[in-house]
């Protein structure tokens, strides 16, 4: 053979190589095995139960990639079923992973269940926790970082190390009888405490003068608010729940239930301890916990006083909110820029209002939506739709705007067509805040305001540089609205993040439907699929 005709053959054996790795390749897998149990934790000092995994409180944090296959056996050693749900990560074409009771049969108890899921175009910080009963008041929870791929260009300084912060409110009494609380008809009180990382005043982050870090910060509590800050030193935002923000610097920072930020801070200051403080707020009395930053080769503990938070201060948190904004040049998960999807040019085909409210029925405390006040079917909705099964649920239960009249029970589903684009303006109607929840999504927050939304206020929202999240605030007495492309087919839970709110049904499912039956658009029912109620296999 010449060296030519070698050449070229050579040459076109490693091109069909090559084709054959591109057409037969796939996204890396990452695999976790999760036994749950339940243990006793005593972060405040008082012995409790907490559901823990493998042994952990808070679980192991997941640490993804962009486009990443998730793979979890989910171990059940509880005494009730169980499910968790991944808080942020879209699960696109796949409802039946989101790990809730609409899409989802509770795994029994002594048995186990794969999750299988992948990152699909999404980078950012997240997390995850049990979506059953009030199992997420006893731990189950975790964070869940996806990073970008390498051929992405990051739009600030890599930094040197990376922590995962998971905030949250904590109390000492049992999740079954704060449920039975619940069940009787009563609130919750105030939580005992906070903790960072499972800890009350002990977690430490160690990093070295000069460099930078990122902090991963996530508010997993149940019921508040808290503002975060680090002593002697200020934070640059850089990312909220998957987007790219503006880069810009704050002293303190307030993350609401459900939420989750990222920031990039420089340890510019002298060799010692430093205090970072969580506090919450809107809460009477305020509740604070503190971890510390400690430089390498630290001796100097850190010392008081405190650096001081926000306490009620409403126009204050809404304004800062205002000032989280989009970087519209910066590239997320795909290569193109953030700003080249023009959410405000693109019109709305339909306006939800979707009014909170407290009240009783049957002499009991609920929580409701338009007056709807949520019972999850025995059958979930998902398999319903899927299956076809009549009597689960109906596109009646729930008005498109808040109606009068006393509440009442229901399985609320709101009916959309795949892509429409829609507005949807939460109206607090409690002098407490809100903080609401789109699995399967992230929404543009276009616009916060006091009193009553009307058409009105429409000429008051941003509709360039908004900030896309899953999770927005409402604050007392106000409004928020967002605008969504429903892109994602499926049946998806929108509900309070606050726990007990969500539990005593303050939440709603939003089917994403169109009549084509095709794996482009929605995954086929999984082989493992759990089945309950009236869905049989």
């Amino acid at each position: 053979m010449r060296p030519t005709s070698f050449l070229r053959s050579f040459l076109g054996t490693l091109v069909g190589l090559s084709a054959f790795c591109i057409i037969n390749g796939e996204d890396p897998y990452r695999y976790f095995t999760w036994t749950v149990t339940y243990g006793s934790v005593s972060p405040l000092g008082v012995p409790r139960q907490a559901i823990l995994i493998n042994g952990q409180f808070p679980g192991p944090t997941i640490e993804a990639v962009t486009n990443d296959n998730i793979i979890v056996d989910v171990i059940n050693k509880l005494d009730e079923p169980f499910l968790i749900t991944w808080n942020g990560i879209k699960q696109r074409k796949s409802t039946w992973q989101d790990g809730v009771l609409g899409t989802n049969c509770p795994i029994p108890p002594n048995t186990s269940w794969r999750y299988k899921f992948q990152t699909k175009d999404q980078i950012g910080t997240f997390s995850y926790f049990p979506s059953t009963k009030l199992h997420r008041a006893a731990g189950g929870f975790g964070g869940f970082n996806v990073a970008h791929r390498s051929v992405i260009a990051v739009p600030y300084p890599i930094p040197a190390e990376e922590f995962t912060v998971l905030v949250g409110d904590w109390y000492n009494t049992n999740h079954k009888v704060l449920q039975q609380k619940l069940d009787s008809g009563n609130p919750l009180p105030l939580p005992d405490g906070l903790l960072i990382n499972g800890l009350h005043r002990s977690a430490i982050f160690t990093g070295q003068k000069g460099k930078t870090y990122k902090f991963r910060i996530s508010n997993v509590g149940i019921a508040t608010s808290i503002n975060f800050r680090i002593q002697g030193h200020t934070m640059t935002l850089v990312e909220v729940e998957g987007a790219n923000t503006l880069q810009e610097v704050y002293e303190s920072l307030d993350v609401h239930p459900g939420q989750s930020v990222a920031v990039l801070v420089t340890l510019h200051g002298s060799v010692k301890d430093y205090f970072i403080v969580a506090s919450t707020r809107f809460t009477k009395p305020i509740l604070t916990t503190t971890g510390i930053l400690r430089y390498a080769g630290s001796s100097i503990k850190a010392a008081g006083p405190l650096p001081i938070g926000p306490t009620y201060h409403i126009h204050w948190s809404m304004k800062q909110a205002r000032t989280i904004r989009l970087n519209l040049t910066a590239n997320a998960a795909r290569p193109n820029p953030q700003g080249s999807f023009h959410y405000g040019t693109i019109k709305v085909v339909r306006t939800l209002v979707l009014a909170n409210s407290a009240t009783k029925i049957g002499g009991k405390l609920r929580y409701a939506v338009n007056k709807i006040s949520y019972v999850d079917p025995e059958t979930p909705l998902k398999l319903a739709d899927w299956f076809n099964i009549p009597g689960v649920f109906n596109f009646n239960t729930i008005k498109d705007t808040p109606t009068p009249g006393p509440a009442s029970f229901g399985a609320s589903v709101i009916g959309t067509t795949l892509h429409d684009f829609v507005e949807i303006v939460f109206q607090n109607t409690e002098p407490t805040l809100q903080s609401w929840h789109l699995d399967g999504y992230s929404f543009y927050i276009v616009g916060y305001g006091s009193k009553n939304w009307t058409p009105d206020m429409r000429r008051r929202y941003n509709l360039a540089d908004a900030v896309p999240r899953h999770t927005v605030q409402v604050y007392p007495l106000g409004w928020s609205a967002v605008m969504v492309s429903l892109d994602n087919k499926g049946m998806w839970n929108l509900r309070s993040a606050i726990w007990s709110r969500r539990y005593l049904g303050q939440q709603l499912y939003i089917r994403v439907w169109n009549d084509e039956k095709s794996l482009l658009t929605e995954n086929d029912i999984p082989q493992n699929a759990l089945f309950c109620g009236k869905a049989h296999h």
